[in-house]
């Protein structure tokens, strides 16, 4: 069914008649990695990622539930693979695992769903008494700051010694005003809208659905693909298929299982010393985890934000927050992600906090959970095309 590698030596005509000839080691060094056909190989595979990224472009709410189904059976193909070792057929496996995937989505949705709707109800009915004592702390303090310690910083921008108390009230009013209409507004598009509960309904629905066939006909999917690989290219797009399989699934699998932990530890730790919707925030900031520094700093905001304004004047459950949210993390960079995820994605921090930007900017939330994948992907292409730059005559 599949093609033999050709050997080495370079035929030419006469061959048939026994005359042949092979080309020095040294001639033939870059044909090895990449024949003479690379620029055309590099716009081929250059055109078809500009074409991928803007299907995603285009239609990143309707292929969302596709590809969520694709990672999906990606994820649990390892998982497939372990119960054929104990005599289960592909298509029972596939099959036992999706119910068991599913029966666990339910169950969240009825046991745990409820729950954040509940605290999130309760956060947006005591935003405004949030809004009130955040205007009396700041009149309070910052007219006594202002008073002790501004004045000549006043007086040189030419201001007054100290700011009325009506202008602090109007400015914090006017910030709080902004930010409660902001969550409210995002809490809307997020909730209603036809839109909305079809993408929904479509992710809930679909998502499985297109999982279960690719864990199905995972094996003859990747055989039909590599039937596809040019002859001349095949080993070295194995070899590159090989460690971007290695990179996304080091950090697909790895992160996954870090928000799990970071959700569990920060909503058992905020919950157990008191903190206000601590359950809520410690779900929000695990599971946004999965795009690296927004999970962390979200739970640190959050969490220091309510127990700043539940304890005040009090600072002993601001303290215990931080302490929370502070070994979570210190767990997280030390132990979990370097023992889950490694250094598989192998891409420097500026190279990753560029393509969460960039690709947030052009997709969205979709965007950065896609990107630091992407970029690694596209960072084993990058290291190949430098390997065969360097090693070319």
């Amino acid at each position: 069914m599949s093609r033999t590698a050709s050997s080495p030596s370079l035929s030419i005509p006469g061959a048939a008649n026994g005359i042949c000839c092979s080309r020095p080691a040294q001639s033939l060094k870059r044909d090895e990695i990449w024949p003479v056909s690379l620029e055309r190989q590099i716009l081929f595979w250059g055109l078809g990622l500009a074409a991928l990224l803007l299907v995603v472009y285009l239609l990143g709410s309707t292929i969302t539930p596709f590809a969520a189904g694709i990672v999906l059976g990606y994820l649990l193909d390892p998982v497939v693979l372990k119960l054929q070792r104990f005599g289960f057929n592909r298509l029972g496996a596939s099959l036992l695992i999706l119910t068991v995937f599913v029966v666990n989505v339910l169950l969240f949705f009825i046991l745990v769903v409820p729950v954040l709707g509940n605290q999130f109800i309760a956060f947006a009915q005591h935003l405004p008494g949030y809004a009130v004592r955040l205007q009396a702390f700041a009149i309070e303090e910052g007219n006594a700051f202002i008073a002790k310690y501004g004045g000549r910083w006043l007086d040189a921008f030419g201001l007054s010694q100290q700011l009325s108390t009506a202008q602090i009230q109007k400015s914090v009013a006017d910030f709080v005003t902004q930010s409660a209409q902001w969550l409210l507004d995002a809490f809307t598009r997020l909730v209603s809208g036809g839109a909305a509960l079809f993408n929904f309904l479509s992710l809930l629905i679909v998502t499985p659905v297109v999982a279960f066939y690719i864990l199905v006909d995972w094996n003859r999917m990747i055989a039909k693909l590599d039937s596809w690989l040019p002859l001349d290219h095949r080993e070295t797009l194995r070899k590159i298929a090989r460690e971007i399989n290695h990179a996304l699934a080091g950090f697909i699998r790895g992160q996954s299982i870090v928000c799990l932990f970071l959700a569990i530890w920060y909503s058992v730790g905020l919950t157990l010393i008191g903190l206000d919707y601590g359950f809520l925030i410690g779900v929000i900031g695990g599971v946004l985890s999965f795009v690296p520094y927004v999970g962390s700093l979200t739970a640190l905001v959050l969490s220091l934000s309510v127990a700043l304004f539940q304890g005040w004047p009090s600072l002993k459950l601001f303290f215990l927050a931080l302490a929370v949210v502070g070994a979570g993390q210190f767990l997280e960079g030390n132990v979990l992600s370097p023992q889950l995820v490694g250094e598989s994605i192998g891409l420097h921090p500026v190279w990753l906090m560029f393509a969460l930007l960039a690709f947030g900017q052009l997709f969205g939330f979709l965007g950065l959970l896609i990107a630091v994948p992407t970029a690694a992907a596209i960072g084993v292409v990058a290291r190949h095309l430098i390997a065969v730059y360097l090693t070319s005559p």
